[in-house]
């Protein structure tokens, strides 16, 4: 039988990606498609979970996902993405979605989406990934609120 992965922090997994809005990822109006906005999420979320299974995931579900403000072309894309829960073989993770402009430097919080992904074996099967680990009493409150959304999730399966 395989040996449990040892606990992560919360942290260890943390990433930001940043990226600038060009035309060819925007509609008419000029308003940045919301489903270019859907893949970075995913890739964020991807990147952020293989950081802390240190293994290759697959997307498996997508909260529901709301766009409160637009996002211009000209913006810098900012998302910063961490695992806030972990099953035996899953992942949670949240993404937090900005827009900034970069020549003032005003940012405006577009969205946070939260992802599950499974990771996998070097067979493509799913394998166990290390438990999460709090530092701080705001991990305590991330973990908690993600143990209450899994919770739903199984829920309505």
């Amino acid at each position: 039988m395989a040996e449990s992965p040892a606990p992560k922090p919360i942290s260890a997994s943390r990433i930001t990606i940043s990226q600038l809005m060009h035309p060819e990822h925007a509609n008419l109006l000029g308003n940045v498609h919301g489903g270019w906005i859907m893949k970075l999420v995913d890739e964020a979320g991807a990147l952020t979970c293989m950081r802390h299974a240190q293994r290759k995931v697959v997307t498996v579900a997508m909260d529901s996902m709301t766009f409160r403000m637009p996002i211009k072309i000209g913006d810098l894309v900012i998302l910063s993405a961490e695992v806030t829960y972990t099953g035996h073989t899953s992942m949670e993770v949240a993404v937090k979605v900005l827009a900034e402009n970069p020549i003032t430097g005003e940012q405006t919080h577009t969205n946070t989406a939260y992802l599950v992904y499974v990771a996998l074996d070097d067979d493509g099967r799913p394998t166990a990934v290390p438990p999460l680990q709090a530092e701080t009493e705001e991990d305590e409150q991330a973990m908690e609120q993600a143990r209450e959304r899994q919770k739903r999730r199984l829920k309505h399966k």
